[in-house]
Formats: C-alpha cells, sequence, structure tokens
C-alpha cells in the first residue's frame, strides 16, 4: 500500500511538472478532443450509452490489449475506427512518453540535464 501510495505521488508531481509544458497541455487538449470526437460518434452512430462510448473511445487509444466487449458493427464505423486509431494513438503515446520522461527526470535529475542545486546552476552559468 505504501508503494502505490508513493508511486501515485510520483505521478502526481510528473503531472504538475509537465502540466507547465506548452507542448504538453497541447498535446492534452488534442487528446481530449480526440476523445470526444470519439465518444460523441459511438454515441450517435452505434447508439451505445454515453459512458460505454467513453469508455471504448478511451481504451482504444491506451497501447494494451484490453478487451472492451465493444465492436463498432457498421462500414462507417469500421472506417472511423482506423482513422481514429491511426491519429489517436499516436497523440496518446507522444503524452505517456511526456509524463514517463517527467517521471524519470525527477527521480534522476543530473542525468537529463537538471542540475541539482543552485550551486550547480551558477557553476554550468560560469
Amino acid at each position: 500500500m505504501i508503494s502505490l501510495a508513493l508511486t501515485l505521488k510520483r505521478l502526481l508531481s510528473a503531472i504538475f511538472r509537465t502540466g507547465k509544458d506548452p507542448l504538453f497541455r497541447t498535446l492534452l487538449l488534442t487528446l481530449a478532443f480526440i476523445v470526444l470526437s470519439g465518444t460523441l460518434f459511438y454515441y450517435q452512430i452505434e447508439g451505445w450509452p454515453l459512458f460505454d462510448a467513453f469508455y471504448f473511445a478511451f481504451v482504444s487509444l491506451i497501447p494494451t490489449g484490453v478487451d472492451t466487449g465493444l465492436v463498432p458493427s457498421g462500414n462507417l464505423s469500421r472506417s472511423f475506427t482506423m482513422i481514429y486509431l491511426a491519429v489517436g494513438v499516436g497523440v496518446m503515446v507522444m503524452v505517456l512518453i511526456r509524463l514517463a520522461y517527467a517521471v524519470l527526470k525527477l527521480e534522476r535529475p543530473e542525468e537529463f540535464g537538471t542540475p541539482k542545486s543552485s550551486r550547480e546552476l551558477r557553476d554550468k552559468e560560469q
């Protein structure tokens, strides 16, 4: 349980730190629009309940083999899903990479070019 709490703390610290980066915010906003478009599409076209449509739209973009039990049925839905996944997975992976980089930067700042102290910062400036 302590391990979970420490991992959650590291993740939240990384999200807070990365949230200041304009590129990360842009990627997150883009991802939100992609998931919203997928949710609304599956809700309207497939007739799935709103939460099921959101669940499918979000979980489909995570690079894992989660079986949602939901399958797009029509040709329009399948075509949309192919384009949706091609675009959405790339954005999701970029968001996950930025988060992973922030977590690693918190744990090992010297390896990622972040000085440990203000003294090291002054030494680098001279």
